[in-house]
């Protein structure tokens, strides 16, 4: 053979290496072309039965033409999110893949309904006046829909890709989870601990088979020093990785960003670590937490103060440090005042540098409001503390549980009994069998010790996506994943609250509980049951 031949043969085999062995045949998921921005808008009309223009989309049933909304009838509840459909009650869906849909031969139904292929124009008039290109009647159980020519025109662009459209980082034996976790600065210890248990979890199931005897395949970048830093960096690795779906992921501080991106990138994220879950409208439908954050906290603990003192209206104080961030969770606490009948609420707010909390102290005690919700740091709410028990005032103060450390047992002897704390979760969630469960864990894989609540949310999370795959059954997706997530109802993970999600909710636990302070004996004590706020 001539050098010029092997070089030639050299660079074949260079070139299919990756197609065989990497994301290639080999493993079913060849890498294809991401939807068009009016293929994303076709797909949402799809599988929702919703405009992203917000514009309506409007079903129409039988002869009667009773009027439904889309989202009640979305395309894909008949035909399935692959288009092919599943006969159900003696109802066969047509296949809406293209491919069916345009045989040059024409279609011939099971019940001998015969038409030529469809085309733009005759998929078009099916959709809306529900006929066939021989201008058949098509079955009264399928919807006609209204909706504008723009929505049309992305939905059929849309079943141009039906059939075709695969989601990446999943094949026959392998699917690819991901997640993003801080590796420098003070957070650099949890984050190894997360990655520890996500890791060994995973392990721990590929060692029983997988699911549907795919294997897991767990894969990690680190945060950034800005929100746009981190962000872009998970944008690469999602691409780079071929991530189907992530689960653990520290977001905190880069929330909005990351929400964001996931739902631009359509990629499901489950449990991800952070106290600000973005949970505002239009819903983003990828992102699935396990608990409230501090709004949902502060809400809790308002309404147990209602509860603690019913007859009062008008006796809450905030005290805030200033900031955006404090900004939302001020509205939420006087959003869930109002609701339990506490309507005039007061903020008192210090500045972050050289906070000069005890300058607020008399001001408050002039109002006579006795209730303080303290939304600053743990330092800061002992520093407030002090000072009142100097003005020999002591009135109840709230915490909420992501700024109250060990500092607040140094609290001045007058507010024992008189410091409650919202927390999402409580020993009495963690059933006997989920303690086992996760104890067998730790010591197979030789868990770090520190860090222990942040391993049981990613340990949990890890769960809750495991058992959403379950439900979607092998033939999985991303969107079946979802809907397999909106149909949990009180799971229980052994080691947090019930988790409930559906297609309106994404925080899987709405609540708090709240617990009191012992100074005497320096220790927790149990104030409320769940306080739900749903």
């Amino acid at each position: 053979m001539s050098k010029q031949f092997l070089k030639c043969l050299a660079l074949v085999v260079s070139l299919l290496i990756p197609l065989f062995l990497g994301e290639g045949l080999l493993t079913g998921a060849t890498p294809q072309e991401p939807l068009s921005p009016q293929e994303k808008r076709g797909k949402q009309i799809y599988t929702q039965g919703t405009s992203a223009s917000g514009k309506e989309i409007l079903a129409y049933l039988g002869e009667s033409s009773l009027e439904v909304p889309g989202s009640a009838m979305p395309c894909a509840n008949c035909h399935g999110l692959d288009g092919e459909g599943k006969p159900e009650g003696g109802v066969i869906p047509s296949n809406l893949t293209w491919d069916a849909l345009t045989k040059p031969y024409g279609v011939t139904h099971p019940g001998g309904r015969k038409h030529p292929p469809y085309t733009e124009r005759g998929l078009e008039l099916a959709i809306t006046r529900g006929v066939d290109p021989a201008g058949n009647k098509i079955a009264g159980v399928m919807p006609r829909y209204q909706m504008s020519g723009a929505d049309l025109a992305d939905l059929i662009a849309y079943l141009k890709r039906l059939g075709k459209d695969r989601d990446p980082g999943i094949s026959e034996n392998k699917i690819v989870i991901g997640t993003v976790l801080p590796s420098k600065g003070s957070l650099a210890e949890m984050g190894q601990a997360v990655k520890a248990v996500t890791t060994a979890y995973f392990d721990e199931v590929n060692s029983q088979g997988g699911i549907y005897n795919r294997r897991f395949e767990f894969r990690f970048v680190e945060t950034g020093d800005t929100p746009a830093e981190t962000r872009g960096r998970v944008e690469r690795f999602l691409q780079d990785e071929q991530v189907f779906a992530m689960t653990g992921a520290f977001t905190s501080g880069a929330d909005k960003e990351l929400a964001a991106l996931m739902e631009q990138r359509e990629v499901p994220l489950i449990g991800p670590l952070t106290l600000y879950p973005q949970i505002g409208f239009p819903l983003n439908r990828q992102v699935f937490y396990l608990f409230s954050g501090s709004d949902g906290q502060a809400r809790a603990l308002v309404s147990f103060a209602a509860g603690k003192q019913p007859g009062k209206t008008s006796d809450i104080a905030i005290v805030s440090p200033q900031g955006e961030q404090h900004t939302s969770l001020i509205e939420a606490v006087k959003d869930q005042a109002k609701k339990v009948g506490r309507n005039a609420v007061e903020t008192y707010s210090y500045a972050n540098v050289s906070p000069d909390v005890a300058g607020i102290v008399p001001k408050i005690q002039q109002t006579g409001r006795d209730t303080i919700l303290f939304l600053g740091t743990g330092d800061a709410a002992l520093a407030f503390m002090k000072e009142a028990e100097r003005l020999h005032w002591s009135p109840t103060l709230y915490l909420l549980s992501s700024s109250a450390g060990r500092e607040v047992f140094d609290a001045p002897p007058s507010f024992n009994h008189k410091i409650f704390i919202s927390f999402p979760g409580s020993p009495a969630d963690q059933t006997a069998e989920g303690i086992k469960e996760f104890r067998a864990l730790a010591e197979k894989y030789k868990l770090p010790a520190q860090h222990r609540v942040a391993q049981l949310s990613a340990y949990s999370a890890a769960k809750i996506l495991v058992e959403g795959l379950k439900r979607a059954g092998k033939d999985v997706s991303r969107e079946k994943l979802i809907a397999a997530l909106e149909g949990f109802n009180r799971f229980e993970t052994g080691l947090t609250p019930a988790i409930t999600y559906g297609p309106n909710r994404r925080i899987g636990a709405t609540g708090a509980y709240v617990i009191s302070i012992d100074l005497e004996k320096k220790q927790f004590v149990p104030a409320s049951d769940w306080i739900n706020i749903n």
